[in-house]
């Protein structure tokens, strides 16, 4: 049985505004800035028209993700592309300036479609939407109008298939599980894919050729980087398809920027001992690639000629956290997506000529919001941890805080903004969000400290990040709460049942509760991928049921708040369901709010104010009685 769910009506959530233009949260105390943080919008996955003449991005401005397209040139205003009434969540720039391939989530899920639009709007096309199943948009290829797509079935077996946007012919031309097409040359002859579970993915290079192809799957396809442990995520073809560029740690402990030539072996072309190739991005004639670097959480860019092998950093980006780059059509420009905890997303563009930075499209910066802080703590065995200290106002003393942890468990906490932490600064909660064993962005070796029987570890992780906090003197030790989001969902739950006394309240967010019911109801692709990091739902049942939190679910010593999208298809409703239903029997206060049009992610502004009015009103009642 479902449980009652309590939700908000679309366009009144969070009650009338006062009169005074301030929002009043639940349990917290009115603040503008907090306020306004809620409605602030946000814009991602930018790209530039062929002409450099428009950058088209999404944006929840209005209330719902949608493409939006900005003029670069004049003072034309932007405009909204009707691509109906689902949400979108990515675009891309055909190279002929004539369409826009856009993905989109209906009812706010997991499962993906592809569109084509015309700029203007119009000719309105659905390209790619596999029963059941989910779309990927990959890339134009460069040749016409063709994109290419990954198509994942029900049963988790993926199929890349080359897609004529103009007549809607389509080219199967590999298929599998755990497989993911990366690129593609220009002439379609050779093909750039990836094969694996998450920290164990390999790349593999496919020749397509007619002659090659059989029953619709490439056979003279050969593996890069054989042989070496780690995992390779992302990676680029020159246009010609004779070179693989590669996003890779294997071999080594942190990502670094190498190249394959026609199989020959593996050359370094960048690497830092103090950084993680984050992204790369590639120009269309091969010549130029754009590096992001992920240094202990921010962002650094750096261009590389690749014909003279030349290494050129660009200068700070006006932005702590960059999550996107694209270059122009003519690799002059870069569109970037860039944040800070006091700014929301907002388009940037990059001059990789001259190394300047402009602002294109957002929001602009909440003057009086909040910054963070990196902070280094220590784990019981000594293991280095590194959290963001977001620091309550006006607060003399040890103040109530909340410990709140990322997803993933292979994400990272970075200096992003979040409605959620400054509204809780508002109502007087600090928040710490640490990275603790098992995060990304600190190496291959950090990475998998928490892999299967591993994860306790991480579990004790979260108690040493909350005993550091009180030695700082920043925590009051009666008022820590701890909440998570997916991974940090499970392991907020974790930790509630294995340290019951450390903490006085609990939110979990999209989180397993339990990983027999996790496998059995995720994804398959999803379920298959997990395999490496928690143990196999087979032959490690035992340890699969000592990490599940709802067994030990009797140990939960404190209220706990669980929310949840119902179209969540990665992280089932059914583990809020279950939680829900065994600490109601227990006795234990568990209250919920469910999304019914949400997934894994909550993408409307409506839901994200229910979201964090409810939080920021809960905990208040826990930690500010």
């Amino acid at each position: 049985m479902r449980p009652a769910t309590e939700s908000v009506t679309p366009g009144l959530a969070g009650g009338p505004p006062h009169p005074d233009g301030r929002v009043h949260l639940l349990g917290g105390l009115p603040h503008l800035p907090a306020a306004e943080s809620l409605t602030a919008w946000s814009c991602l996955a930018p790209a530039l028209a062929p002409d450099n003449g428009a950058v088209a991005f999404v944006s929840d401005h209005g209330g719902s993700p949608r493409v939006w397209i900005q003029p670069l040139r004049g003072a034309d205003e932007a405009w909204v592309v009707d691509t109906g009434p689902q949400p979108a969540v990515d675009v891309s720039w055909a190279p002929t300036g004539t369409h826009l391939a856009v993905l989109v989530a209906p009812g706010g899920g997991e499962h993906t479609q592809v569109w084509t639009v015309q700029p203007h709007g119009g000719d309105l096309r659905l390209l790619s939407a596999p029963e059941g199943g989910s779309a990927a948009l990959i890339r134009w290829t460069g040749r016409g109008e063709t994109l290419l797509v990954a198509e994942t079935s029900s049963t988790g077996l993926t199929q890349a298939v080359l897609i004529d946007a103009v007549t809607g012919g389509r080219q199967v031309i590999a298929s599998g599980r755990l497989l993911r097409p990366v690129a593609i040359s220009r002439d379609h002859a050779t093909m750039l894919l990836r094969r694996g579970a998450r920290g164990r993915r390999r790349m593999f290079v496919a020749d397509l050729r007619a002659e090659a192809l059989g029953a619709h799957l490439p056979s003279g396809e050969r593996p890069l980087l054989p042989g070496l442990p780690g995992t390779t995520d992302a990676g680029a073809l020159s246009p010609g398809g004779d070179i693989a560029y590669l996003v890779s740690d294997a071999g080594r402990d942190r990502a670094a920027l190498l190249a394959v030539r026609n199989g020959a072996e593996a050359v370094v072309l960048a690497e830092r001992p103090d950084a993680e190739l984050d992204r790369l991005a590639l120009s269309a004639d091969g010549r130029r690639a754009l590096l992001l670097w992920n240094v202990h959480g921010r962002s650094e860019l750096d261009v590389m000629e690749l014909e003279r092998g030349e290494l050129r950093h660009l200068p700070p980006p006006p932005a702590d956290l960059v999550t996107s780059v694209r270059i122009g059509w003519d690799g002059t420009l870069a569109a970037l997506a860039a944040q800070s905890p006091r700014e929301p997303s907002h388009v940037l563009l990059c001059d990789l000529d001259r190394g300047g930075y402009r602002h294109a499209a957002g929001a602009g910066p909440l003057p009086t919001a909040a910054g963070a802080e990196l902070v280094h703590l220590h784990a019981r065995d000594g293991l280095d941890l590194a959290a963001w200290l977001y620091r309550p106002p006006h607060v003399r003393g040890p103040a109530p805080f909340v410990v709140f942890l990322h997803g993933g468990p292979e994400d990272q906490e970075r200096p992003a903004f979040n409605p959620l932490y400054q509204n809780l600064l508002a109502a007087g909660i600090g928040v710490l969000a640490p990275n603790v064993r098992g995060s990304g962005g600190y190496g291959r070796a950090f990475r998998q400290a928490d892999d299967r029987e591993l994860r306790f570890h991480a579990v004790d992780d979260v108690a040493d990040c909350a005993a550091a906090l009180v030695r700082l003197g920043a925590a009051d030790p009666s008022r820590l709460a701890c909440m998570g989001w997916s991974y940090g969902g499970y392991l907020t739950l974790a930790t509630l049942v294995t340290h019951p006394r450390l903490f006085r309240a609990g939110v979990s967010v999209s989180g397993i509760a339990d990983f027999e019911t996790f496998y059995a109801r995720s994804e398959p692709w999803i379920a298959a991928a997990a395999v490496g990091e928690y143990g196999h739902p087979e032959t490690d049942r035992d340890l699969l049921r000592a990490l599940s939190p709802l067994r030990a679910l009797d140990r939960l010593a404190v209220p706990l708040l669980v929310v949840h999208g119902a179209q969540d298809t990665n992280v089932p409703l059914y583990e809020a369901e279950q939680v829900i239903k065994a600490a109601t029997a227990l006795g234990i206060p568990c209250d919920h709010l469910i999304f019914h049009d949400e997934g894994h992610e909550i993408r409307q502004v409506a839901n994200r104010i229910s979201f964090v009015t409810k939080v920021v009103g809960w905990l208040s009642g826990h930690l500010r009685p």
